[in-house]
């Protein structure tokens, strides 16, 4: 007989966290959580404020943005490669490896209805709050942005679901029973994704209007049109991508990923993390989904003067044009994104030595230059990583931003009924426009010579391109890939560049490995998910 683990109690919800942004500053403290129902607990406005904030709090965790949820997508997407040291969970995402057992895997999955749970309570008890907290205390405005909030979160952790995982169950209500639902299928899962965030974006405020950090009507237009995107709705995502306003490109790339200039111009969503608001739970975030969590540990992972566990691929280096490539300058960006040898940081100048691989008798097999990332590291302001609390990071990860959702539109320009593939490289020119950046600009003879944008196949390429350099190391390319039915030539294209090692490692089937495997655990614990739902090769 079955036992389901009933990780959907309201007990889960009410973790110890803090708000988007101005909860990296103070805690709210709750009174008997174990306790707590729609009827004793949404009674102020500080409590609905509390439920909301736990929804966010999921994404913090240890298989989200706290820590597997970027090995995973870069090393699928082989945007890294593993030093010796790297953990043998996190290689097997480089070579292929895992299979329903993997522990990361199954606390995506748990974590995600964690946090779908926890909007859900908000969501289904919009009458209680309606009903017993007066609009003096709390305005019908916010009761209305707070719901909005939630939609916006468990849409957001639907569409992280369907997308690793395919057909899932859809939970719109906080079960009481313990009773797992089946899978559903994905059509049903983006059709929810789709209402919520039209409802979202309908009840939550504008970034002027609102505390920084959190979910806003152009962050939910934004996913919506990224939803729509996914299943090939070109016209229904532009329409979704023209209402996003109030956005501009930072004029410094590496704004984007410095603590000080978080939630800036170009930022439409991100995860918060603040070490100053407490990093206690920060390793066994994913057990209860509990607790003060409020770091990330990016940049000691792949930090190249600290645990170094992954460096950027060679594939990835060769990817950034040179001077070579268009005939008139490097691209910044690869600077901006990965320190070489020679570059400087905080402590001084930079020096990767080569990793000489050997066999058993001493013979070496292959010289590899390293690099290291330098997108979301400390090293610009730091010599070690996790300088003020050890090994914790506060530099908040992007989610979406706006360079992504002008190139998102210009995917949408180019293939949309009638589309407009002039209006879609202008889009695409306008990232490559950016004050520091720079770079020529497709259409022109220095960019047709390697990248030309005539015809909707080129524009692919280009388009392809362009996302891989700007958006690295920020888990955009992996769903891309997968998307564009790339994934299998991929593979194919980048083992040769691989480390001879990992290319005899490397065990990617087509097919198979374009989803995530349904985490055993969840079948071991849902009666009404059977080995026979698992997913294709697993």
């Amino acid at each position: 007989m079955k036992i389901f683990r009933k990780i959907f109690i309201p007990a889960l919800i009410f973790s110890a966290l803090v708000l988007p942004n101005s909860c990296k500053e103070e805690k709210l403290e709750l009174t008997n959580p174990n306790q707590l129902s729609p009827e004793t607990y949404f009674k102020t406005a500080a409590q609905v404020q509390s439920a909301v904030n736990a929804a966010y709090g999921s994404l913090q965790t240890t298989s989200l943005y706290n820590r597997h949820i970027w090995f995973g997508y870069d090393n699928m997407s082989h945007e890294n490669s593993g030093n010796s040291q790297l953990e043998a969970d996190k290689r097997q995402y480089l070579n292929f490896t895992f299979d329903a057992s993997h522990g990361a895997i199954d606390g995506f999955w748990a974590t995600c209805f964690r946090g779908i749970n926890k909007a859900n309570f908000v969501i289904n008890n919009e009458e209680v709050i309606n009903s017993q907290i007066p609009d003096a205390q709390l305005s019908a405005a916010l009761k209305t942005k707070y719901v909005g909030e939630a939609k916006f979160l468990r849409a957001l952790y639907y569409f992280m679901l369907v997308t690793q995982y395919g057909d899932v169950p859809l939970y719109l209500d906080v079960p009481v029973d313990g009773q797992g639902l089946a899978r559903s299928p994905k059509a049903d899962i983006w059709g929810q994704i789709e209402a919520d965030l039209t409802d979202a974006a309908n009840r939550l405020l504008l970034r002027s209007e609102d505390e920084t950090g959190r979910a806003t009507k152009d962050a939910a237009w934004a996913l919506l049109g990224k939803a729509r995107l996914f299943q090939e709705k070109y016209q229904e995502a532009l329409d979704a991508f023209n209402h996003v306003a109030g956005y501009s490109l930072e004029p410094v790339y590496f704004n984007n990923f410095m603590e000080e200039t978080e939630n800036g111009p170009e930022s439409i969503f991100e995860v918060q993390f603040s070490v100053d608001a407490g990093t206690a739970n920060r390793w066994d975030s994913d057990r209860s989904d509990q607790g003060l969590n409020e770091a990330t540990f990016r940049g000691q992972e792949y930090g190249w003067a600290n645990w170094f566990n992954v460096y950027p691929s060679l594939d990835l280096w060769n990817e950034f044009e040179t001077a070579a490539d268009n005939g008139t300058k490097l691209d910044p960006r690869r600077g901006y994104c990965i320190y070489a040898n020679g570059d400087t940081y905080a402590g001084g100048v930079v020096s990767i030595p080569d990793d000489i691989v050997q066999d058993a008798q001493g013979n070496v097999i292959e010289t590899i230059v390293r690099r290291g990332w330098r997108k979301y590291q400390n090293y610009y302001k730091d010599a070690t990583e996790g300088a003020v609390v050890g090994q914790a990071s506060g530099i908040n990860m992007k989610v979406i931003r706006y360079a992504d959702v002008i190139l998102m539109k210009a995917e949408c320009e180019a293939n949309r009924p009638g589309g407009d593939l002039a209006a879609a490289v202008a889009l695409m020119n306008q990232v490559r426009q950016r004050p520091d950046v720079d770079m020529p600009l497709y259409g022109t003879p220095a960019m047709n010579a390697i990248y030309p944008v005539s015809t909707l196949g080129e524009f692919m390429r280009a388009l392809e391109h362009e996302r891989k350099i700007e958006l690295c190391g920020e888990q955009v390319r992996w769903p891309d890939l997968i998307r564009w039915g790339r994934i299998d030539a991929f593979m194919q294209e980048v083992k040769p560049s691989l480390p001879v090692l990992d290319q005899a490692a490397l065990v990617y089937e087509p097919g198979k490995h374009h989803l995530w495997p349904i985490p055993q655990a969840e079948i071991d614990r849902n009666t009404n998910i059977e080995q026979g739902d698992q997913n294709p090769g697993y």
